[in-house]
């Protein structure tokens, strides 16, 4: 792909003021004309933020995505959200199975499978994200890991048209250990040849993102890899300037 990728997890941080203020200072810091030919932004913003943040980049480049959904339309499930209900507010992506969802929130492979089938059926890009913890890849099971998450996402979908795929090694998120850019693009690779196996004609085509310890100081490097697409960012994204500057980084 030409641009690179780079969506902006939030995670639960920022209300509405404190986004009002965050977008204020990024478009300040760095004019959409200066990024819109090299790079594609994504903000997924926590569900309280998912409107406003909405309106603030309807008239701007940059897309809006949530954080998690559920696979059914509707239903008894208290605290939960629907494709429905993230498309009436005009969201057209959405972060699936991120590590923290696993860890904190019991997601399996199968769960996150089924919510990637269902947004796919709606016409929602998914933002899978699959990755090894810090045992499997001292036990050398990186590749295993990876070939299992993948292998149940695909037992469930018949396309892979809109899909995003995010490497993101559950040992290098929040921790400040970033794996090296040789050490990304190896598992990158390995995501691009397990997915054009499984779809000849588009995995070629299917955007491979790199998450865990994104920062202005590693990305340029990180993205100067072949077979990696963009990023997914975490604490370098909280900013409107902190992330403004990350961005300036790749221009």
């Amino acid at each position: 792909m030409n641009k690179k990728l780079l969506v902006a997890n939030w995670k639960m941080h920022h209300t509405r003021i404190s986004a009002e203020n965050y977008f204020a200072n990024f478009f300040a810091a760095l004019p959409a004309k200066l990024w819109a030919d090299r790079v594609e932004l994504v903000f997924a913003v926590p569900y309280t933020l998912l409107a406003t943040v909405s309106t603030i980049l309807k008239d701007k480049l940059g897309a809006v995505a949530a954080q998690n959904m559920h696979w059914l339309d509707k239903g008894a499930y208290t605290g939960e959200v629907s494709l429905p209900m993230l498309a009436d507010l005009g969201v057209g992506k959405v972060v699936l199975g991120h590590s923290e969802r696993r860890q904190y929130y019991g997601e399996s492979d199968e769960s996150v499978a089924l919510k990637v089938k269902a947004a796919l059926q709606a016409g929602f890009s998914p933002i899978v994200c699959i990755g090894e913890i810090l045992g499997e890849r001292q036990a050398g099971k990186t590749s295993e890991v990876i070939a299992g998450q993948l292998a149940a996402v695909f037992a469930q979908i018949s396309t892979c048209k809109q899909l995003i795929i995010a490497y993101e090694p559950v040992w290098a998120i929040g921790t400040g250990l970033a794996a090296t850019s040789e050490q990304a693009q190896e598992v990158h690779q390995l995501i691009r040849q397990i997915v054009t196996k499984k779809f000849p004609e588009d995995g070629s085509e299917v955007p491979l993102i790199y998450g865990g310890s994104v920062t202005s100081a590693n990305i340029a490097e990180l993205m100067q890899q072949a077979a990696i697409d963009g990023a997914l960012v975490g604490g370098a994204s909280l900013s409107g300037d902190g992330f403004a500057e990350l961005v300036n980084s790749l221009l």
